[in-house]
């Protein structure tokens, strides 16, 4: 983690009920900064709601926001090819259902811990109430890394895994979907195991399933396209457009990837792709079809890229795609993954928009820089809100057992993004904070979920 996120260096909060409730919360959650963060920066953003609505600063309230409703946490055995056992560690952190069944992705991936998988599920709650549907937030996932492993050893960790998270899922329970480490491949091998356990085929109870049997069109690119929504509703409002902009993305997973097409399809130069070990500087464009291929087909790494598309492009170890001058910046690699330090280069290089593809991926600081010189922000909250939403989508499919069409699902998916954003950008307006997407987002969600748990009374 960036060194200007320790908790020390978060800004003060606005009011001695909400720095004592900060308080609290840091001693029930020791070691765990994510989760620590994503709740400083919700509420930091609370005090002008809690005093024009009285009623959402019923005692308990927050603290019932502020903590899961169930933590799962599981042993996964399993063998390799070669017979070797290992043991790693699932989660399923069922946060919130007061708006609706607890919806949220799974992430296999080796950093994972709880704290992370706790910071996600708060992130993804007040991210679902955002959408507007019926559904709560959760998240989940385990240790495992399925880098490097076969289809074979993939598939036995996923069934190893359903076998004990089957008990806790439901379509009106609780609802997992893709995150990180978990694409088409997992989600099939998941499903084929619950639905061997259940003996029912309950399609709405995982989504981002294959197309050809109850997934629905556009939900691997849905994350990346909606961002780039999102951002291109910032800049309307401003009466400017991505077309001809030059566009720095991180990262180069299933996100980054679909964020630079849809990007590169609204007129915007892509310049730049990155992995764990650098960055790719393309100055003619990102070579999209290049770059899906090295990295949905072979599974490589970035460094080959230069070497197939010509003199344009070179890697550079250990580089950040923040160095490069660009007028717009799409962080879709993972969280605080974009620092003070960065902030500072991207704006002295007159970056006008940075918009969140990842969860988290701007540290406090960060953010702080890019407030202070009018950048606007587009919190990943309300951003990236494109997966989930095609999610539902894909629920409602599931539940007529109806197929839509890709052009049906695509305006779906944009008519949902500028909801979120009217949604934040009239909720920053309405509270004295105009143009401030972030504090937006969060009272926004703050608002729909406090109401529905208000509703509901002590539960």
């Amino acid at each position: 983690m960036s060194s200007d996120t320790p908790t020390g260096a978060f800004r003060a909060l606005p009011t001695p009920r909400l720095r004592s409730l900060y308080t609290h919360l840091c001693r029930r959650n020791p070691g765990e900064p994510e989760f620590q963060q994503a709740a400083h920066e919700v509420l930091s953003s609370l005090a002008p709601v809690l005093a024009a609505r009285p009623e959402l600063a019923e005692p308990g309230l927050i603290e019932r926001i502020a903590e899961p409703e169930r933590q799962i946490i599981f042993r996964v055995p399993w063998q390799d090819d070669s017979g070797a056992p290992h043991v790693h560690r699932g989660f399923r952190v069922e946060f919130n259902s007061a708006l609706g069944p607890y919806k949220g992705g799974l992430r296999f991936h080796p950093s994972l811990n709880l704290g992370i998988v706790k910071f996600l599920g708060f992130e993804q709650t007040f991210k679902n109430a955002l959408t507007g549907f019926g559904i709560g937030g959760g998240k989940g996932g385990s240790d495992f890394d399925p880098r490097g492993r076969s289809d074979a050893e993939v598939m036995r960790f996923c069934q190893s895994f359903m076998t004990e998270l089957h008990r806790h899922l439901g379509e009106h329970t609780d609802i997992p979907a893709g995150d990180i480490g978990v694409g088409s491949r997992e989600i099939g091998y998941l499903f084929g195991q619950y639905r061997r356990i259940t003996n029912r085929w309950e399609s709405g109870t995982l989504t981002g399933k294959g197309r050809a049997w109850g997934g629905s069109e556009l939900r691997p690119q849905a994350t990346g396209y909606g961002a780039v929504l999102f951002l291109a509703d910032m800049l309307t409002v401003r009466g400017e457009s991505l077309d001809g902009r030059r566009v720095a993305v991180s990262g180069s997973g299933n996100v980054a990837l679909h964020a630079i097409e849809k990007a590169q399809e609204l007129g915007a130069h892509v310049l730049t792709a990155s992995d764990s070990a650098g960055c790719v500087l393309d100055e003619k464009g990102i070579d999209l079809p290049l770059l899906k291929h090295l990295k949905e087909v072979e599974r490589g790494r970035l460094h080959v890229y230069p070497h197939r598309r010509g003199t344009s492009a070179r890697y550079v170890p250990g580089g950040r795609v923040w160095d490069v001058p660009a007028d717009l910046a799409l962080p879709c690699a993972t969280q605080n993954e974009l620092d003070a330090e960065a902030a500072a280069t991207l704006v002295a290089n007159g970056v006008k928009a940075v918009v969140e593809g990842a969860n988290m991926p701007t540290t406090p600081g960060a953010v702080h820089v890019l407030q202070q010189a009018g950048v606007s922000f587009g919190p990943g909250k309300a951003a990236n809100a494109g997966g989930v939403a095609a999610s539902v989508l894909e629920m409602q499919q599931n539940a007529t057992r109806q197929t839509w069409s890709r052009t049906q699902t695509a305006a779906r998916l944009a008519a949902v993004m500028h909801r979120i954003h009217d949604t934040c950008y009239e909720t920053a307006d309405r509270f004295g904070a105009p143009g401030d997407y972030l504090t937006g987002a969060n009272i926004a969600g703050f608002e729909r979920l406090a109401t529905g748990m208000l509703a509901q009374g002590l539960v």
